[in-house]
C-alpha cells in the first residue's frame, strides 16, 4: 500500500526507525487489536495504539463514565460523564487519529461471547480489572491461538506479560507459558481487593498501559524481545522494575502435559471488564 502525504507526515518518526520503516508502518495500519476494558489501562493503551496507526482497534466495555473514573481513565472527559465508555473512548481515538477504524462492542465479556468477539483480531490486550476476566481471556486466547498482552494494577504496583502459548502450539512457542502457569486458578473472592476497594495511583495506569501498548506494537512489528516467558513487575513507590522469567508449567491445568481444562465450560460466571 502507498502512504498518503498526510500519513507520511503523521508517522514520520516511526518510518525513520530502521526497526519500523515503511514496511513496519504498513503492518501497523493493517493490524487489528482488541482492547478489553476502556478504563485505567485501556485508556492509555488504546490512545497510543491509535497514535501509532494501528488500523483497527476494537473496544469492549459495557460501563458508563463516572466522575471517579477521571482520576486515571484519560480517554474520558468531564463532559463524558454518564455516557457509554466505548463511545467516549471512540471519540478520543478519533481526536488522536481520525483514520483509525474503531469497532465498539457495548457488552460485557463473558464465556458466551468471548470466542466470537476475539475472532476478528490479531492481538488481545487485557485491560480488565478482575480475575474472572483475566482467566477467561487467557483460556480463550489459548484455544483461539491469539496473542494476549496482559496488564494489571493495584495501589502502587503493576504487572505486564505477553502470552503466546497456544492450543496446538507452534514449535517456537512450545516452552511459552500461559497465565495459569503463574496463577493456576483465581483467588477466593475477597482475598485480593479491587482498585475500587484498595485504591490505585492514577499515573500508574499510564505507566502500565503504555508498557502494554509498547508490547502490542512490538508483537505486530515482530521486533525486539517478546515479553512471552516473562513477567514485568513495577513498584512505583521504589521506582523499580523486575523482569521475572516464567516457564511453562508441566502441571498447568490448561497448557500442561496432562491438562484438565479442555474448553471454556469451567467459566460458570459472567466476567466484567471495567
Amino acid at each position: 500500500m502507498d502512504f498518503t502525504d498526510e500519513q507520511v507526515e503523521r508517522y514520520a518518526r516511526h518510518i525513520l526507525l530502521p526497526q519500523v520503516g515503511g514496511a513496519g508502518q504498513q503492518k501497523l495500519l493493517q493490524a487489528k487489536v482488541l482492547v478489553v476494558g476502556a478504563g485505567g489501562l485501556g485508556s492509555p493503551l488504546m490512545l497510543y495504539l491509535a497514535a501509532a496507526g494501528v488500523g483497527t482497534i476494537g473496544i469492549i466495555d459495557d460501563d458508563v463514565v463516572e466522575l471517579s473514573n477521571l482520576q486515571r481513565q484519560i480517554a474520558h472527559k468531564t463532559s463524558s460523564i454518564g455516557h457509554a465508555k466505548i463511545k467516549s473512548a471512540a471519540s478520543a481515538i478519533g481526536d488522536v487519529n481520525p483514520d483509525i477504524n474503531v469497532i465498539q462492542h457495548n457488552a460485557r465479556i463473558n464465556v458466551e461471547n468471548v470466542m466470537d468477539v476475539i475472532a476478528g483480531y490479531d492481538i488481545i490486550a487485557d485491560g480488565s480489572d478482575n480475575f474472572p476476566t483475566r482467566f477467561l481471556l487467557n483460556d480463550a486466547c489459548y484455544f483461539a491461538k491469539k496473542i494476549l498482552v496482559s496488564g494489571a494494577i493495584l495501589r502502587f504496583d503493576g504487572q505486564v506479560a505477553t502470552f503466546k502459548n497456544y492450543s496446538g502450539t507452534m514449535d517456537d512457542n512450545k516452552n511459552a507459558n500461559c497465565y495459569r502457569c503463574i496463577f493456576p486458578s483465581p483467588p477466593p473472592p475477597g482475598e485480593v481487593p479491587s482498585c475500587a476497594e484498595a485504591g490505585v495511583l492514577g499515573a500508574l495506569c499510564g505507566t502500565i498501559g503504555s508498557l502494554q501498548a509498547t508490547e502490542v506494537l512490538k508483537e505486530i512489528l515482530g521486533i525486539g524481545q517478546s515479553m512471552s516467558g516473562h513477567l514485568l513487575v513495577y513498584d512505583a513507590l521504589s521506582t523499580t522494575f523486575r523482569n521475572i522469567t516464567v516457564k511453562r508449567d508441566p502441571a498447568c491445568p490448561l497448557c500442561g502435559d496432562t491438562p484438565s481444562i479442555h474448553d471454556l465450560s469451567i467459566h460458570s460466571i459472567h466476567s466484567s471488564d471495567g
